[in-house]
């Protein structure tokens, strides 16, 4: 996408200082619309005191056709405030792709979406990992990367065959085994022949693309394990107490870790992720990004030496490690326990709430923190429920255009822009910058936190300002269809829908 106008106004300001120069805008819209350091920054190189470089550059940029007038603040900050010109040139860029990315190297990059035991339906703690990598996965896309997503179904070892004994059990009329599972999901797939663990793999597949995920490609522990022996020669290895281990401490990990037991040959479960490394790695992708629980802390530095003693480089190798989540009904937090059949499923959370609250809550917090969902408020439809404050915002745009039926839509200001309409440009001229550092720092909860705010500015705008049948009816659509694309976007990079009636 071509440079924004906050960019090139950027460009021609760096030009004039002789240094790079970063616009904010400030809080006080006494201080302009726009404010930069750039005199700060640079005085030292210059061996000038700063207010002086500033006071320059105010007097330069005061003749830019962008700049109305510019002032000199504090130790030598530069506050801009910007012609109407600017405002609807900023403002006419704003279409349905505003904001996306185009790198100068585009990376091909996989999001390990979800690694769960397939021993029952999707729980909400795997919810927020399936709706953590996929917006992070949706801003890499809109950033202009070549993304694919992938779920990781661990269908191997101890919890799985208990999972199987505990059905079985329930067919022949008995008690799971100790530390079984349990629940009536149990009862119901005991009602069903043939293995349940293939069951659950097309439940899930269901539940994955109700909750919109669009997995591209699916893979099962029990495949890649069938890998291990090719790879197993491939690695620094000894043995030692019965157990072939690999030399991982010698590439950055904290301590060696066990691949197979000598005793029956056996894989233990580091020997499936190094695998899975390779497995991943060998398919070209420039990054691999495994989204894990918070009991995977210590994976990060095995994984990134699993892929240096095959050869990779380590910083291929990304992962984010996201918290708990915690459902809170009627003010009282549900225990979550898979095995005593107390869990809380997504289903159960999306009969609740809905698909686009569901979505919306996972991600309003940064994954290393935890998460409560208040069920009681997540369903409200009222302007207490933000999700439904921002859809709300967007479905109002829908009606004001729909009832101006085909008026003239002109983002160029016909006259003085109103504090409101000045205010709501800046907030849309912000997007592309947040869904940039959005995407480079893992972090979609900037998005609804962005759009909440674009939803207040837009309501105060519309508050004190007619839209149809006003004497600046074209320009104050102009303004209300570059918003409606601008929540759109924020909307489907997070998985919620934007509805055009509500």
């Amino acid at each position: 996408m071509p440079a924004s106008a906050v960019d090139r106004l950027a460009a021609r300001l760096s030009e004039l200082a002789g240094a790079p120069v970063e616009l904010e805008r400030p809080q006080d819209p006494a201080h302009g619309d726009y404010a930069t350091n750039v005199a700060l920054q640079s005085a030292p190189q210059h061996r000038r005191a700063p207010r002086e470089l500033a006071a320059k550059l105010v007097e330069q940029a005061g003749a830019l056709d962008e700049v109305e007038r510019a002032d000199v603040a504090g130790p030598g900050f530069v506050n801009l405030w910007l012609t109407t010109g600017w405002l609807g040139e900023a403002l006419a860029e704003i279409g349905p792709d505003y904001g996306r990315g185009r790198p100068a190297e585009p990376q091909r990059i996989q999001v390990e979406l979800v690694s769960a035991n397939p021993a029952g339906p999707l729980t909400v703690g795997s919810a927020r990992n399936g709706a953590y990598g996929d917006s992070v996965a949706r801003l890499l896309s809109f950033a202009g990367h070549e993304v694919e997503r992938e779920y990781y179904f661990n269908d191997a070892g101890r919890q799985i065959e208990l999972f199987r004994a505990s059905v079985e059990a329930r067919r022949r009329g008995g008690d799971p085994p100790e530390g079984g599972y349990q629940g009536e999901y149990v009862n119901e797939l005991a009602r069903l022949d043939g293995d349940p663990v293939a069951h659950m793999l097309e439940e899930i597949k269901h539940e994955v693309a109700e909750f919109r995920i669009p997995v591209d490609t699916w893979r099962r522990q029990a495949e890649i394990e069938q890998k291990v022996p090719d790879v197993l020669p491939k690695l620094d290895t000894y043995e030692a107490q019965g157990t072939l281990w690999a030399r991982t401490s010698a590439y950055g990990d904290d301590k060696d870790r066990p691949l197979v037991r000598s005793a029956d040959g056996s894989f233990l479960y580091f020997a499936a992720d190094v695998a899975y490394v390779q497995d991943k790695l060998e398919r070209g992708f420039d990054r691999a990004i495994y989204v894990l629980g918070a009991d995977h802390h210590g994976y990060v530095p095995r994984l990134k030496a699993a892929a240096a003693m095959l050869g990779y480089d380590p910083d291929r190798i990304e992962a984010l490690i996201y918290q708990l989540v915690h459902i809170v009904e009627g003010g009282r937090a549900k225990k979550i326990s898979k095995r005593r059949g107390d869990v809380v499923f997504l289903h159960e959370l999306i009969e609740k709430i809905g698909v686009d609250a569901s979505r919306w809550y996972l991600v309003t917090r940064g994954h290393d923190q935890p998460i409560d969902i208040d069920v009681d408020l997540a369903a409200e439809r009222t302007q207490k429920n933000p999700v439904y404050y921002v859809q709300y915002a967007h479905a109002r745009i829908a009606g004001i255009l729909r009832n101006a039926g085909g008026a003239l839509v002109d983002p160029t200001p016909s006259g003085s822009v109103e504090p409101e309409e000045r205010d709501l440009i800046k907030r849309l001229t912000d997007f592309p910058v947040i869904a940039s550092e959005s995407a480079a720092r893992r972090a979609p909860h900037a998005i609804p936190i962005y759009a909440i705010r674009v939803a207040d500015d837009f309501h105060r705008f519309y508050h004190e300002h007619r839209v149809v049948d006003s004497e600046t009816e074209a320009f104050r659509l102009g303004l209300c269809r570059a918003t409606q694309h601008v929540i759109a976007s924020c909307l489907d990079l997070i998985g919620v829908e934007a509805p055009e009636r509500m």
